[in-house]
């Protein structure tokens, strides 16, 4: 008799239960833990989009744990918005801007990645490197040449060109495509070539089909930051119905916060109308940007 209990004991101790399988409990509350864990961190990241956008549609400021009450809820912020600064055409100057700077991004950024990556002359190295250096300058070093060399002498002021013209080359994008290039078998380049293929044309029928990764890659890095950018179309356009979204809106702020019955709310409608077609954009190419690999572009 005793015989038989120690073995159910060790039974027991064993399986952590009397009829479960080894370690089924542990693994559970470990489970169970990660997806609090999980669901926590979920809470703290959507917190702050959920609290622009409650204080945003509120008329009376509130201060403390009423701010996050959803009551008392109006859309006057944004009708003041969309009264002062003609929302609708301040979102067309961002989509054209942001538009025109991914469509630079892609087509330079194939050419220059598939140069950098396929071809070889002289000199390669040397630019490649000079590239890497850009990457690690800061844009506002180069503002001032910059302004010089459109708005004088290019004569580019109060224009499209002139905002998408020094975002046109992105190092980073060219980078991508290089580095995603150089994974490719060379076998494809060559066979092509023994056919008589052109380069533009390899680029074109060989190259870019395979290259949907990169090129998605390489545009949602790049959309945040014309969409968000504000000095550069600050400086270049003066004109209110050339200015992007970015730009309108921190006019919007410095006139018109102080008539404001609530600055919180109206700052943060301003937030929620920049920030939400970045959102949108995220939402629609999340499984795209996830599939793509991005770190297959940096390898090699």
């Amino acid at each position: 008799m005793a015989a038989i209990v120690d073995r159910d004991r060790i039974a027991v101790g064993l399986t952590g239960s009397t009829g479960g399988r080894p370690g089924w409990g542990r693994r559970r509350w470990q489970g169970l833990a990660r997806l609090l864990l999980l669901l926590a961190g979920a809470v703290l990241f959507v917190f702050p989009f959920y609290y622009m956008v409650v204080l945003s549609l509120k008329r009376s400021p509130e201060v403390g744990p009423a701010g996050v009450v959803p009551v008392g809820l109006s859309l006057r912020n944004y009708v003041d918005i969309d009264q002062a600064i003609d929302l609708g055409r301040s979102l067309i100057n961002s989509a054209i801007f942001t538009g025109g700077v991914l469509l630079c991004t892609v087509v330079f950024g194939l050419l220059a990645g598939y140069s950098l990556a396929q071809l070889r002359w002289r000199g390669k190295s040397v630019v490649f490197y000079a590239m890497l250096l850009l990457l690690a300058l800061p844009f506002q070093l180069l503002i001032i040449p910059l302004y010089v060399l459109v708005a004088r002498d290019f004569g580019l002021a109060d224009s499209y060109l002139g905002m998408i013209l020094p975002f046109a080359i992105n190092s980073a994008a060219i980078f991508i495509f290089r580095q995603f290039f150089l994974q490719l078998p060379r076998e494809l380049f060559e066979a092509a070539r023994l056919d008589g293929a052109s380069e533009l044309r390899i680029l074109a029928t060989v190259v870019v089909p395979l290259s949907r990764p990169a090129i998605v890659t390489a545009m949602l890095v790049t959309f945040i930051g014309p969409w968000n950018e504000f000095l550069w179309p600050f400086l270049i356009t003066k004109q209110a119905a050339l200015q992007p979204l970015a730009v309108a809106l921190a006019n919007f702020m410095s006139n018109v916060m102080q008539r404001e019955p609530n600055p919180a709310g109206a700052l943060m409608a301003g937030a929620v109308v920049l920030a939400a077609p970045v959102v949108i954009v995220f939402l629609l190419f999340q499984r795209q940007f996830v599939e793509s690999s991005i770190g297959s572009g940096f390898k090699g």
